[in-house]
């Protein structure tokens, strides 16, 4: 099978549209429409069904995703090993990284990155932590940087991870704040400020309450932090912050549970690492892990 009708045929499901795919890829329409009616051809079946005006893929379209993917990737590593600037630290790189990573921890890593290796160019996203996984799942960056998650397909590797402690904390004029000894139970009498049930810290927070038989009052979720942060530091409520934004406008809480969760780099298992992914993952370890 042509490798290009695979890209062609793999970019129209990602992109749910034939437009979009052949923006994506550089093309014409009509240029990509026949990549994927070759592939077609040769495999005797339809891939991708486009009556209705919408892109569904057919039932054979569906099992021959997960190998396009392969066939891909191992295209990709061939590449890599067979390159003539094998020891060389350059190109392109992709990145995905979440808010808090790219606001807390990035701009270390890449003061330096930059200084050392000056012949990359960086191609970097931010997004939350779930919408990373399924961009690394179409192969939009070679790494991201993300909270990791115990029900994380086992598709990726983890590539370095480190501990990113966390606290309950308070706003300075909020009722708890008068409280020495704070318990669960007096925290599920007020409002908390927490991200969307879909994320780790809303899991390790909801488990906590859960254990202790008590409620948990969410109100106007959002996976921007530093949001959390500034709508806790006025009053709207309690909530879990990493330890690394804590600062005066914020009171911690001790209500007797340590609260931690675990961010790191993860990539696809069956992609090799660039050299320059390689080089940034080495900064990243010395910085967050050594120090």
């Amino acid at each position: 099978m042509d490798a290009n009708s695979l890209k062609a045929f793999l970019t129209i499901v990602d992109q749910g549209s034939f437009s979009e795919a052949a923006e994506t890829l550089h093309l014409t329409q009509p240029a990509i429409s026949k990549r994927l009616a070759a592939l077609e051809t040769q495999l005797g079946t339809k891939l991708i069904d486009r009556s209705n005006r919408e892109i569904r893929v057919t039932e054979a379209g569906a099992r021959l995703l997960p190998h396009a993917r392969k066939i891909l990737d191992e295209i990709h590593n061939a590449r890599l090993a067979l390159s003539p600037n094998a020891d060389t630290i350059e190109g392109e790189l992709q990145l995905i990284a979440s808010h808090h990573i790219g606001l807390h921890h990035l701009p270390n890593w890449l003061r330096r990155y930059r200084r050392e290796y000056p012949q990359v160019t960086l191609d970097l996203q931010f997004m939350e932590s779930d919408a990373a996984y399924h961009q690394m799942n179409k192969r939009n960056a070679e790494i991201a940087f993300v909270t990791l998650s115990d029900s994380m397909n086992p598709e990726f590797r983890i590539l370095v991870q480190w501990p990113d402690p966390m606290a309950f904390v308070i706003g300075a004029e909020h009722p708890l704040a008068q409280l020495k000894h704070p318990r669960l139970e007096d925290l599920a009498q007020h409002p908390a400020l927490l991200p969307d049930t879909s994320t780790a810290t809303y899991r390790v927070v909801s488990r906590l309450f859960l254990e202790a038989n008590q409620p948990l009052k969410p109100l106007m979720p959002t996976n921007y932090l530093e949001t959390i942060k500034m709508m806790t530091s006025v009053g709207l409520g309690w909530s879990v912050l990493p330890v690394s934004m804590l600062d005066n406008s914020l009171r911690v809480l001790d209500v007797g549970h340590p609260v931690s969760r675990v961010l790191g780099a993860v990539a696809l298992s069956g992609r090799q690492l660039s050299n320059g992914a390689r080089a940034l993952l080495e900064i990243v370890e010395a910085e967050e892990i050594r120090s």
